[in-house]
């Protein structure tokens, strides 16, 4: 093989490995350093990570161990501070390990803090060590990171134990509070049996004594809370100034001269080691005794790198299938494509680091060839989750042309983020001068920043695309959700326009010389946007297991699971977010530390397990409240006497108490004093007087209604102008479905208040009347007598009380009749009218009787007058 058509078959496999590297290398720095800047520059090698190692693997110091292994940690001129001035410090007089007197033997838990400490075996005179070490690095501002770390750790541990020592005793001060109690106060004006004040005083005094740790573990738990707040401070303080602090600049001419003595020196270097390993007869002897696992591990590592393929092969056919949870599934296995291969580059690293190549340069590379290598993977991964024909849900409204290019670039930049990987490791194997190594590693960061500006060009120009022409027509129902597309393509375009101002403006303030800023922001925006995509795979993931559940993708988009879940992912992605933008680990511990401390209101302090408690315990009993509601409706109550409206009231009254106590055992629970709800009583009636009368009004109505129950559901009522059936009562308002099928909201207080028409309060039979008009000159004894038996026959109509047709009076053109009848039910009223209206016609029809419609006779008083004046027309017009 020539050596061009090498070159083209690695290009071609360079372009094949590009994008996951930066998952990686994202979430590794962002876990291993936060955001301080690498001394290194755009990236870390790992072999610059050995002083973070050796610091990582140093646990911190216990609180209660000598105070030479703290002053190890601090620098020399704190640590001198510490020794000449603490020494006065550690012999006080008075200090609150023993401001208060000795421990009463009948009282276990009394006596100086430092005593009951110790019965925990916590060392009183370590705290002040390291209170005193803290505080003199807080005032001067000295002393290394490391040195701010460890000692922050060490105060944390302190921290915890004061935490728990503030809790001692309160079962015997709870006991000691209730005796007081039960004694009650001293009475003002004396008089008092002094067996009963000798108790309380003793009583009194006892609690004094009992409270006493627990004051003190309270200061010295703040005192701890408030030296790790000044050393985050420093810490912060400090990692500003470095984002801030400018160095040379990378287009220094004359920096460049000694950036390549640098490159040529480090090539040569690693040159020579593999050489010299190689050529070792040494070396060679011990080759020999490892060769059989060497060559086992290197051919494992092959066949895993290659099942990468394999796997990308199953993921294809899968997809292909479409059948249920073919999507879900084919996500389980395209993590294959990333795992295995990534399994074999490092057994692939171990069995060469077996061969030899464990010196100080190879070694590095060796270290850094397996994260390299799974930037490729993983590039290649998302690019193949998001963009090209391989993609299980494609992002919509995006051309496939577009599509390929966005997938080729995201390749690209795990590509050079790889190579710059391999390159950080080779430039930090040694120690080189501030301006060389800058001028060395802006050409790395170029070769990151440009696929970067790409790819973020590309999404930038998605708004561009129009819907696929491919994409087949489909009819939309009249309900048919809103089109997200044109939103993803919006957010897509802008998270393209950021990174395209990132690739610009990092590479500009390295020139500037701020290369700590530029990684600071180079490195998140990458970090970010892998991040974002991670998040949008996991919501699709969790989309298709739902859809897998419920047998429906129109069910799973309409769910409301899925979202929760969605945003329970987002909100976990939070604290990564924050490592990724600067955030410390210690940072996040602290918040969660405040969490876990709780919240203060007044004198009463809410915990997250009270919180957790007080949730639990009301839906426990709200949930069974509704299942006592439900029994009592339909198996209970409706073997009692009572009705319907009986029913209900019993039902929805048990709700509301249950409900109410419930909430009220929840509280107390958690801890909330009640009492103080008086105070908030107070404003709520000062609320009320001013606004909320017309809601207090309806909820007393609402109260009203069910106890004396004038209305229940199902009644058929007649309300300000609107006549339904009532389907439900509830606090504020009663629901009404009219005839129409329509529901009218009726506040409660108009059904107390206003006139109310109840049709079937009781039962069920109401009167019909039907009004009828004939002729004048009809037959009036036949008129009543088929009136009588359209009434009598129909069968609705009772017999006790008898239909009645009455003769009603003489209308202008008619004779009106009415027929009066009680119905068996009333609810039929419309259908009995139309019924009667018919059988009346057509017997009317039948003997003869006309049904007269509206006649009137015009008399003119003057006729001859308009004759006259109509001949005169006439004539005039003939001349």
């Amino acid at each position: 093989m020539s050596a061009y058509a090498a070159a083209r078959k690695g290009a071609r496999l360079a372009r094949r490995l590009m994008l996951p590297a930066w998952l990686l290398f994202g979430a590794g720095s962002a876990m291993a350093q936060g955001i301080a800047p690498a001394p290194g520059g755009l990236f870390d090698a790992p072999a610059d990570a050995t002083t973070e190692a050796q610091a990582g693997e140093a646990e911190p110091v216990p609180s209660d161990a000598p105070a030479a292994s703290v002053e190890d940690a601090l620098s020399p001129e704190v640590t001198g501070e510490a020794d000449g001035e603490g020494a006065e410090a550690e012999t006080p007089e008075l200090t609150p390990a023993t401001a208060y007197g000795p421990a009463d033997a009948t009282l276990p838990g009394t006596g100086p803090l430092a005593e009951v400490l110790a019965e925990d075996d916590v060392n009183w005179e370590s705290w002040e060590r390291t209170a005193a070490r803290s505080e003199a690095l807080s005032e001067r501002g000295q002393g290394s990171d490391f040195a701010l770390q460890r000692l922050r750790g060490d105060l944390v541990v302190w921290r915890d134990r004061f935490q728990q020592a503030r809790g001692a005793n309160s079962g015997r001060i709870g006991t000691v509070e209730a005796q007081l109690t039960a004694l009650g106060a001293a009475p003002e004006a004396g008089g008092e049996d002094e067996s009963i004040a000798a108790r309380r005083a003793a009583l009194t005094e006892q609690l004094m004594r009992l409270r006493a740790p627990v004051r003190l573990a309270d200061e010295a738990y703040a005192h701890a809370d408030g030296l790790i707040r000044e050393i985050d401070r420093l810490i912060r303080e400090r990692r500003g100034r470095a984002l801030g602090d400018r160095g040379p600049s990378p287009l220094n001419p004359g920096l460049w001269p000694s950036a390549l003595v640098v490159a040529f020196e480090r090539a040569e270097a690693l040159r020579a080691e593999l050489w010299a390993g190689w050529t070792s007869p040494a070396r060679r002897v011990a080759l020999a005794g490892v060769l059989a696992e060497v060559l086992f591990l290197g051919l494992l590592g092959g066949i895993l790198m290659r099942a990468g393929l394999w796997a990308r092969h199953l993921r294809r056919r899968i997809l292909a299938a479409d059948r249920r949870g073919s999507r879900a599934l084919g996500f389980g296995v395209s993590l294959a494509q990333v795992a295995l291969p990534f399994a074999g580059l490092v057994l692939v690293a171990r069995a060469l680091d077996l061969a030899g190549m464990n010196g100080p340069r190879a070694g590095a590379l060796l270290e850094v060839l397996p994260l390299a290598g799974l930037a490729v993977l993983l590039a290649r991964w998302m690019a193949g989750q998001f963009f090209g024909p391989e993609a299980a849900q494609p992002i919509a409204g995006i051309a496939p042309a577009r599509q390929t290019r966005a997938r080729r670039q995201a390749m690209l930049l795990g590509g050079t983020i790889a190579l710059t990987q391999v390159s950080q490791a080779l430039i930090a194997t040694a120690d080189a001068p501030e301006g060389a190594e800058a001028a060395l590693l802006f050409p790395l960061q170029l070769l990151v920043a440009v696929p970067l500006f790409l790819l973020g060009r590309t999404l930038a120009g998605v708004v561009h695309d129009g819907a696929p022409a491919t994409a087949p027509a489909t009819p939309q129902p009249e309900t048919a959700r809103r089109d997200t597309t044109s939103v993803r393509q919006g957010l897509l375009s802008l998270l393209g326009k950021v990174a395209m101002a990132v690739a610009v403006i990092s590479p500009v303030l390295s020139v500037l010389g701020y290369a700590a800023l530029s990684e600071a922001l180079l490195v998140p925006a990458i970090k970010t946007m892998m991040l974002i995509g991670v998040l949008v795979l996991l919501q699709r993931l969790v989309f298709d297991l739902w859809t897998v559940a419920t047998g429906s993708e129109d069910l799973a988009r309409d769910a409301l699971v899925p979202v929760l879940i969605g945003l329970f992912l987002i909100l976990a992605a939070l604290p990564v977010l924050a490592l990724v933008w600067g955030a410390r680990p210690e940072d996040l511990a602290e918040v969660w530390t405040r969490f876990r401390e709780g919240y203060s209101f007044g004198e009463t302090r809410l915990q997250p397990t009270d919180l957790m408690w007080l949730l639990v315990i009301f839906v426990i009993g709200y949930a069974l409240t509704r299942l006592v509601q439900r029994v009592l409706r339909s198996v209970v109550l409706p073997r009692t006497k009572l009705d319907l409206g009986g029913q209900n009231a019993v039902a929805v009254g048990f709700g509301y108490v249950g409900i109410t106590s419930a909430a009220i055992l929840a509280i107390t629970t958690a801890g909330l004093d009640l009492s103080n709800l008086a105070i908030v009583a107070g404003a709520l009636s000062v609320g009320i007087g001013f606004g909320l009368q017309n809601i207090v009004s309806n909820f007393v109505s609402g109260i009203i209604l069910l106890i004396e129950r004038p209305i229940g559901e199902g009644d058929w009522i007649e309300v300000n102008g609107q006549s339904g059936y009532v389907r439900d009562i509830s606090v504020r308002s009663t629901r009404i479905e009219t005839f129409d099928k329509t529901d009218v909201i009726v506040p409660n207080a108009d059904l107390v208040s206003n006139h109310v028409t109840n049709w079937t309060r009781g039962n069920s039979v109401g009167r019909v009347i039907v009004p009828v008009g004939v002729a004048h000159g009809s037959d009036l004894e036949k008129v009543q007598e088929i009136m009588q038996e359209v009434a009598d026959s129909h069968p609705l109509v009772l017999a006790n009380p008898a239909a009645a047709v009455l003769f009603r009076g003489f209308g202008p053109s008619s004779l009106n009749f009415e027929i009066r009848a009680f119905l068996r039910d009333i609810n039929f009223i419309i259908a009995v009218q139309s019924e009667m209206n018919h059988e009346i016609a057509r017997r009317f029809r039948a003997a003869g009787i006309t049904i007269p419609f509206p006649q009137q006779d015009l008399w003119l008083r003057n006729p001859e007058t308009l004759r006259a004046a109509e001949n005169a027309a006439e004539g005039g017009g003939t001349g």
